[in-house]
């Protein structure tokens, strides 16, 4: 069942029989932004590089409180220091990731602002086809890190993949909707994943501090996507059923998969409410903010577990203890092997 409707504030006044309604799900775009103007490659490096290094007014201008939540764990003073600074070296290393995670960020919205300025459901089809790709790249990868015997890591495999779960929930929804209705949209989504996953997991044996940092920005253009959508089509949406796929997941299938990767809450605290769309984006929203907070706890080695681990798991079972010599990537494994030189 597909209702469409088409907003009043297109509606122009005339006697003659109206134009067919738009495709099911299809909402028109209220207001066409205006084209940025073009920078050089210079300035783009430029503006990209001040971006990360104010990654704190980023947050706050997505709206999405991620601190709160995971406190950073504070490092002890090497060598008697007097404070607890980041290394030097790491913080040139952090920025220099930061940097290159938002000129991607960037170039791929800028791809799809082109490709999709006027069909929002088509948009949204494909960053959730994107957006699943991250977390089974996170599981592969600890996978293989498993079978080589290097580490464990069930609430990361977990988590990532209650991730994936959501993401792929999000993406039925926009398919029932519609958004996979051409073919152009369906392959340059499936072209853009396929290249990702190895990017991804590239990136995540790197450096999965960058990895994360890189979903993080990922999920916060997402959450800013579709608050924007919300502000601008409420009533419309409100006037719409909500798909079966999105009364199926929020309210009849078991939630446990659900609270598994909100690692920002206790279980059971948030359970959705499905009245109509307009509830359905709100909750995908949310979702996002939730995913987001989870990249940030993950940038910092060993503060990521699962919502459903026992208390002291940390302390009591060895499966779940992350050895403090271990290395996150071969980033952190080339400097630990140079800092034991010295």
């Amino acid at each position: 069942m597909a209702v469409a409707s088409t907003s009043p504030l297109h509606a122009k006044p005339t006697t003659a029989r109206s134009p067919p309604r738009p495709p099911p799900g299809f909402l028109p775009l209220l207001a066409h932004r205006a084209r940025a103007p073009r920078l050089g490659p210079v300035a783009t490096w430029r503006r990209f590089r001040t971006e990360a290094v104010k990654t704190q007014r980023e947050k706050q201008q997505t709206e999405v409180a991620v601190e709160e939540s995971f406190p950073v764990k504070k490092t002890t003073p090497l060598d008697g220091a007097d404070d607890t600074m980041v290394p030097t070296d790491e913080s040139w290393v952090v920025k220099l990731e930061q940097s290159v995670n938002i000129f991607l960020t960037e170039s791929v919205i800028m791809i799809l602002d082109g490709f999709y300025r006027d069909r929002n459901y088509a948009r949204f089809f494909v960053l959730e086809t994107i957006a699943r790709v991250p977390y089974f790249a996170f599981i592969s990868v600890l996978h293989m890190y498993e079978t080589f015997g290097w580490w464990r890591r069930a609430d990361y495999i977990k988590v990532h993949f209650a991730e994936s779960w959501n993401e792929f929930h999000h993406l039925l929804i926009m398919e029932e909707l519609g958004g996979n209705s051409l073919w152009l949209d369906r392959f340059l989504a499936r072209f853009m994943a396929f290249f990702y996953y190895f990017m991804t997991v590239a990136m995540y044996m790197l450096s999965p501090r960058m990895a994360y940092h890189f979903s993080e920005c990922v999920e916060r253009h997402a959450y800013s996507t579709y608050d924007k959508f919300l502000k601008l089509h409420e009533e419309e949406l409100k006037r719409l059923p909500a798909p079966e796929a999105a009364i199926n997941y929020y309210l009849n299938e078991d939630l446990y998969m659900f609270d598994e990767f909100q690692t920002a809450r206790v279980p059971c605290s948030r359970r959705p409410k499905i009245d109509n769309l307009y509830d359905v984006f709100v909750n995908i929203r949310d979702d996002e903010a939730e995913h987001c907070k989870t990249m940030k706890a993950c940038q910092t080695h060993g503060n990521l577990r699962s919502p459903h681990s026992m208390q002291n798991c940390l302390e009591t079972d060895t499966e779940c203890v992350i050895p403090e010599n271990d290395c996150e990537g071969i980033v952190d494994c080339v400097k630990k092997s140079l800092k034991s030189k010295d």
